[in-house]
């Protein structure tokens, strides 16, 4: 590996350690806030979602630059549900919800829950 520029993989795994990463290498105030929810990347699994709401899921993440893995099933809706896994950082979780707020199939509750989990608590 190059040891000219020292490379590090960080596990950022809340806010504050974006944070003080950002704040270390000198960042505006400014720039943080913008940044930080981008470097908070989350993947949450869901079961027993609806088929269509999956397809929704996924094109809606999709658009904001997130990523949802499906079943094949969902094409051809084949199947009722499908286990979904949802990646995406904080900062496009944040785009999805309200856009997920307005469409049908329990959509609505899977926003609630996504809402839940991003925010973090103390």
């Amino acid at each position: 590996m190059n040891d000219i520029f020292k490379p590090q993989i960080l596990d950022i795994k809340t806010s504050a350690q974006a944070i003080e990463e950002m704040t270390k290498i000198d960042c505006t105030s400014a720039g943080i806030a913008i940044m930080k929810d981008k470097a908070l990347f989350k993947v949450i699994k869901l079961t027993d979602v609806n088929s269509k709401a999956a397809n929704i899921l996924k094109q809606t993440f999709l658009s904001k630059g997130g990523e949802v893995a499906i079943s094949r099933h969902c094409a051809d809706l084949s199947h009722d549900t499908s286990d979904v896994i949802i990646m995406a950082t904080v900062h496009q979780y944040k785009k999805a919800i309200p856009v997920l707020k307005m469409q049908p199939w329990k959509l609505k509750n899977i926003a609630a829950i996504l809402q839940e989990i991003i925010t973090e608590k103390g």
